[in-house]
């Protein structure tokens, strides 16, 4: 047997307080290299789950990469649960407690007693150095039972052993097959219908590729995926070919050909135009702020935002009218345009957005019902506001209000055209 299962070990997985983003980037990774994964599961912090789903997964495949459990706190017991299954008993590994002692004498605290569980480990377990933190990860072999990889649910930590341990370990085992290799496209401003009959053309001819239409808040992304069909050159040439005709059939309305986020596809065409922007948000509440602040060097090209949420904060942070407010509202063309040149002016921008909206879940009226957003867009030249409606809740709707006001953003600009 030489496929794979994941199985993500953890209560909070169950209860939905976390979600399990672990499981899908090592099926992502382990696709990328060829591995074939047959299943993943989520089992709470019950031993008896734990086994039995473990023990399951091992029958099934032969090989199971499991995440967390693997902390020193009294619901962290993963390794001796997994360690009983494959009749261990648990042993002190001194030189792994040495590298967590030292971890903590390097930043200056004394290590809690606690720690020293994560120096416990299955009896003749193969240790994987753990270089972003305090939990190895631990592969136990039987020629039975098979193999169970057990690796820290923290994100990072996770990744960075599948990257310099699991994967090697895995190529040298299992003699992965081709690659199931994936392209994408990334749009905005046009319906999942309109996009299915501008290509209904084009993907019959693509087989045996797949093609995927994911709609999310930010608009739809579309997936062409080659599930190991052909080697990886033969591979990347077709998907390279499908997605190239697929963008040119949705002109304009493609706005990336990888997963990158409009946010920084925005920020890269400031930067290279030397402009600057400033921000005014209302029913978005800083998020675009946030978005455009989550990229590194943003601050090449982004001066700052004001969250003007209230009439009162509108008139005394960008100037807009009284008059504005009584006449038209919050959320009018006027109040967008003023908004928006308020943010110009008090920057020193060269461009500007502002984003005033009913997001809901109440405030709605016939008029203006719930979805209701208006965006407006300044720069030296002049100023114009945009009205849209957006389905969904509070959250989404605010979701989709930076996404459009990025747009917009991106629309104003002279944009490339896309090429082979």
């Amino acid at each position: 047997m030489n496929s794979i299962e994941i199985v993500a070990i953890g209560t909070e997985l169950l209860l939905g307080h976390t979600t399990d983003t672990n499981g899908g980037w090592i099926g992502a990774r382990l696709a990328a290299e060829g591995f074939t994964i047959t299943r993943r599961t989520a089992v709470a912090d019950d031993a008896t789950a734990m086994q039995s789903a473990i023990r399951d997964a091992l029958a099934r495949a032969g090989t199971v990469i499991c995440t967390g459990g693997l902390g020193p706190t009294t619901d962290d017991f993963t390794k001796p649960v997994v360690a009983e299954l494959y009749g261990r008993s648990m042993v002190f590994d001194a030189a792994w407690f040495d590298v967590v002692k030292q971890r903590f004498d390097a930043r200056g605290i004394d290590m809690p007693a606690i720690n020293r569980n994560q120096a416990e480990v299955p009896d003749g377990a193969t240790l994987l150095h753990n270089a972003r933190g305090s939990a190895p990860g631990i592969i136990l072999d039987d020629p039975h039972l098979g193999t169970t990889i057990l690796l820290p649910g923290i994100p990072f930590e996770m990744r960075g052993l599948m990257d310099d341990h699991v994967i090697p370990y895995l190529r040298e085992r299992l003699h992965p097959g081709p690659p199931i290799l994936e392209r994408w496209l990334r749009t905005n401003g046009i319906a999942e219908s309109a996009i299915a009959e501008r290509v209904a053309d084009i993907v019959p001819d693509l087989a045996p590729l797949a093609v995927s239409f994911l709609p999310n808040a930010f608009g739809e992304d579309i997936r062409i995926t080659c599930w190991g069909d052909f080697d990886r050159d033969e591979a990347e040439r077709r998907l390279a070919d499908a997605q190239h005709r697929i963008a040119v059939a949705l002109e304009p309305f493609v706005y990336a050909r990888d997963r990158n986020d409009l946010a920084a596809i925005a920020g890269d065409a400031l930067r290279e135009r030397g402009f600057a922007l400033a921000l005014a948000e209302s029913c978005t509440g800083g998020l675009l702020a946030q978005r455009i602040t989550n990229i590194a060097g943003a601050s090449d090209f982004f001066l700052g935002s004001v969250v003007t949420y209230s009439n009162d904060a509108k008139m005394k942070q960008l100037s807009v009218r009284a008059d504005t407010l009584v006449a038209h509202g919050a959320v009018s063309e006027q109040c967008a345009r003023e908004m928006a040149s308020g943010a110009l002016r008090i920057f020193g921008a060269d461009v500007a957005l502002s984003i005033t909206g009913v997001a809901g879940p109440n405030g709605g009226t016939d008029e203006k019902p719930v979805g209701t957003v208006w965006i407006g867009i300044a720069t030296l030249d002049g100023v114009n506001a945009t009205k849209l409606r957006f389905g969904g809740d509070r959250a989404e709707i605010r979701m989709r209000a930076s996404q459009a006001a990025l747009a917009l953003l991106m629309r104003s600009l002279p944009q490339p055209t896309i090429t082979a």
